[in-house]
């Protein structure tokens, strides 16, 4: 009995020792000789890595870095810092480094995935600050491109970046302190075997592809490889280019991986990883690693060759059938395509999927109709989501291929209160734009419609604060200048909690920052419309502060910028002129300067709101329609006026005489659609002015 005991502790120090020989294997395989200059990870079970955000290693040892949750992001760190810096000549340049990984990117939709991967070079492992978003999980709209960050990385960027003309819409890029890439390249290599023909990839396709990462301390170029796992390194790099990191890569700093989801569910893998100083990574063997899921492909089954001697007869009349059926699809889903769209592949919706959507566009699925579309009701028939689908008709004099291209940048937009437009459909005469569903519809119907319960004054508030937040973004915090040129209640969406989200950004126009806009059509609607449109043509971030102006007075007020008198309207006759038109900003100032601008507020609201904040609110939406454009705030300022950062300025603003109605309606290039109506005026110590135009 005691031998039995003995041979029975004997074994299990056994085991104990099995399982620690086996995690010091794993060590032992993320780490090669060379010490801490170097490592390689064939799998990660058992790996020594540093986690954070949705970063996670499965059981097999695949690591993911981002699972199916939308906007959000994933960080995988080497533990370790290593030494970057070497003596050389008398200065600290960057040594030479390189790193391998194979990598795999599974989005739920085949059209359209997260934002994708990285790998990095940082001097911290916090980067707690970074978005979920379209920073691939380094940056913020903040500090993207800042100096100060002295982060390296080379981006597997899957949404599309405008400057491509070619097949992929995802790319490569090599950045430094920020995601504006100093070289990029369509995503795909350069084959060996085929005369160095290039071929494409797709980032997101759930296929496993391996990068390359070289950087050459003497020379100071990088370059950037890109193959599927079972094709050899390129010899020739899809990216080459001179970048001296020695003023970005810090002494030592920290090697990792980084992804974001965006609002697309996305699964980020990495698979294996290898890094080395001075000298080229360990090379990873594909068969060592931990293999992707597929879905096997079912077997034929014997039925058919039992059958198929007897369906031989009817064989014929089914290809008659078939084919019958085929050319009458294809007449009924039938869609525009050129040759250039072949760019914007990610961002196009089949036609035939937004039919299935919205029931064959059912009148019962319509949710508004406005001067320029009908917008209807879908759920995506592959995934389930819901979406609101524009259709609008076709612009042959602003150019088709530029009008795509702004709205696929634009559909890159991703912000708290703004609507994300998600892509488009080109059909014959019509421009099908696909925005996320909003269940609780514009506020314009909450506003105005009778059957509607009045909006809170909490509840007005907080839309303005939104829209205000969200213009901030499109006019500032975005990579590129948006001018919505439609900001109104209409267009304002509110979401399952009632957030306000700025929509329909189909006459958005985009510039760089420091260009002057182009001059274009004058199109929106009247009452919106900025006084100087009339005369530049030109969209500017104060033509927005404008409309803006006249949303917040409507959103305060209940009451259209323009409105005609009516039977409902007898009781207020007093405000009309005499062609019997209101203009409500008239009728604010009006009420300001007779000390009771707080009472213009929507009689609805039975007084139930707080007078001094009203006032505020009332002043800001007149500060904000002045009809000199370089009076107006910008939308920081606004925002800081609302959130009571910044005092707003309480002296009364002076204007200068003019007829704002009446110069749009005399103005050429003033889009049909947007109907024009005589002016109103009411006079600041005696001299007669305009505060708005016409709805």
């Amino acid at each position: 009995m005691h031998l039995k005991l003995e041979s029975f502790v004997s074994f299990l120090a056994l085991l104990v020792l099995f399982h620690v020989l086996v995690g010091l294997s794993h060590a032992a395989a993320a780490v090669a000789a060379g010490g801490g200059d170097q490592f390689m990870y064939e799998g990660f079970a058992g790996a020594w890595l540093d986690l954070d955000g949705m970063a996670v290693v499965e059981p097999d040892g695949k690591l993911m870095l981002t699972n199916v949750t939308s906007q959000m992001k994933g960080h995988a760190f080497h533990p370790a810092p290593l030494r970057f810096h070497a003596p050389a000549n008398g200065t600290a340049a960057v040594r030479s480094f390189s790193t391998a990984f194979v990598f795999a990117i599974a989005a739920d939709y085949v059209t359209v995935s997260g934002n994708g991967l990285a790998f990095f070079v940082a001097p911290s492992k916090n980067l707690s600050t970074a978005s979920p978003s379209q920073f691939l999980g380094l940056f913020n709209s903040e500090n993207n491109g800042n100096a100060s960050n002295r982060i390296f990385a080379v981006e597997l960027d899957t949404i599309l970046n405008p400057e491509f003309r070619d097949i992929n819409s995802n790319h490569v890029g090599v950045d430094v302190n920020g995601l504006v890439s100093v070289a990029s390249k369509p995503a795909g290599y350069y084959a060996d075997d085929d005369a160095g023909a290039f071929k494409n990839l797709t980032l997101f396709s759930g296929d496993a592809m391996q990068v390359w990462v070289d950087y050459d301390g003497r020379s100071t170029v990088v370059n950037v490889t890109l193959a599927p796992v079972e094709v050899p390194k390129p010899s020739k790099p899809l990216i080459s280019v001179a970048v001296d990191l020695s003023p970005v890569v810090n002494g030592t700093a920290y090697v990792g991986l980084s992804s974001s989801t965006g609002p697309f569910h996305t699964r980020h893998y990495v698979l294996g990883w290898s890094f080395a100083m001075d000298g080229p990574a360990p090379p990873l063997n594909y068969a060592n690693l931990p293999k992707l899921p597929r879905v096997s492909a079912k077997r034929r089954s014997k039925v058919l060759d039992v059958l198929a001697p007897v369906a031989t007869p009817l064989l014929a009349l089914a290809v008659v059938a078939g084919v019958s059926f085929l050319v009458w699809r294809r007449i009924r889903y039938a869609e525009l395509r050129e040759d250039w769209e072949v760019e914007f592949g990610p961002h196009r919706f089949a036609y035939k999927d937004l039919f299935v959507a919205t029931s064959g566009f059912d009148g019962k699925r319509l949710l508004g109709v406005g001067g320029f579309g009908r917008v209807y009701r879908g759920v995506l028939p592959a995934s389930g989501t819901e979406v609101a689908v524009k259709i609008v008709s076709h612009d042959a004099k602003q150019g088709m291929r530029q009008f795509v291209a702004e709205v696929v940048s634009i559909g890159r937009l991703r912000h708290r209160n703004v609507v994300p437009l998600l892509g488009y459909c080109r059909r014959r005469g019509e421009l099908l734009l696909v925005y996320d569903y909003m269940p609780n519809g514009s506020l314009d119907r909450w506003l105005h419609d009778e059957g509607a319960p009045p909006l809170s004054w909490a509840q007005r508030l907080h839309a303005i604060r939104g829209v205000a937040a969200g213009l901030l973004y499109l006019h500032e915090d975005w990579e590129q200048v948006v001018v919505h040129r439609d900001v109104k209640a209409s267009n304002v969406l509110l979401d399952g909690e009632m957030n306000a989200r700025l929509g329909d950004f189909g006459l958005a126009r985009l510039y760089d920052r420091g260009a002057d806009p182009q001059t274009t059509r004058v199109v929106g609607t009247m009452g919106y419309l900025a006084p100087e449109l009339a005369h530049t043509r030109r969209v500017t971030p104060a033509t927005d502060v404008f409309a803006f102006g006249s949303f917040v007075l409507e959103a305060a007020c209940g009451r259209r910028p323009i409105e005609h008198r009516s039977a409902a309207a007898a009781a207020a006759a007093a405000a009309y002129d005499d062609d019997g038109q209101f203009v409500l900003a008239d009728w604010v100032l009006d009420r300001w300067h007779k000390g009771d601008i707080a009472a213009a507020a929507d009689a609805r609201l039975c007084g139930d709101y707080d007078p001094n904040e009203a006032a505020l609110v009332l002043k800001l939406g007149l500060l904000c329609s002045h009809p000199v454009a370089a009076e107006r705030p910008s939308m920081r300022q606004v925002v800081q006026f609302l959130d009571g950062d910044v005092a707003l300025p309480e002296p009364e603003p002076t204007y200068r005489s003019f007829t704002t109605l009446a110069m749009m309606q005399n103005a050429d290039g003033f889009d049909s659609c947007a109907v024009s109506y005589p002016s109103t005026s009411t006079s600041i110590d005696g001299a007669p002015s305009v505060l708005s135009g016409g709805r």
